[in-house]
């Protein structure tokens, strides 16, 4: 994913993150992918990750919370 094509995503970040910045991911989700960057380094490098491998992911988290 090129720069221009990054910057037309609408990123977001957890509301559990605080105002202060620090260590945060933020994600956005297009018809492809969910793309994950550090909140720090907006024009560094970016993960890209397949919605059924995302779902999967997050699924884990949830089971792990219980």
């Amino acid at each position: 994913m090129n720069t221009e094509q990054s910057a037309q995503l609408n990123w977001f970040k957890s509301s559990y993150s605080g105002d202060e910045g620090g260590e945060c991911v933020e994600i956005a989700a297009d018809v492809a992918a969910i793309h994950v960057r550090d909140s720090k380094e907006r024009g560094g490098p970016r993960l890209a990750f397949t919605r059924n491998a995302w779902s999967g992911f997050v699924a884990s988290l949830e089971r792990d919370r219980t």
